[in-house]
């Protein structure tokens, strides 16, 4: 199983720590979190289903900026998905 990571940023919607999901794909391991913790998924996609554009998504070490929803997952990915920041 893949293991979902949210940062700190997330965590008054989001599990505190690491949540394990299955999916071949980011949007599979998201829809198992969110069946779990549905608060989070307003924060994370957009009333379209699209992930938002304040929110970076990470999959083995790897930025994912295009087509982020279908990126390929294995079994031992981690998934990581912070807010970003930005201001000054």
């Amino acid at each position: 199983m893949a293991h979902v990571h949210f940062t700190s940023h997330l965590r008054h919607v989001a599990p505190g720590g690491a949540v394990e999901a299955d999916g071949v794909t980011v949007a599979e391991a998201l829809k198992q979190v969110f069946t779990r913790h549905p608060a989070l998924r307003g924060y994370v996609l957009d009333d379209q289903g699209r992930v938002r554009l304040h929110i970076a998504v990470f999959v083995d070490g790897i930025h994912v900026r295009k087509d982020v929803l279908d990126y390929p997952l294995t079994p031992a990915s981690e998934l990581y998905v912070m807010q970003a920041l930005s201001g000054g």
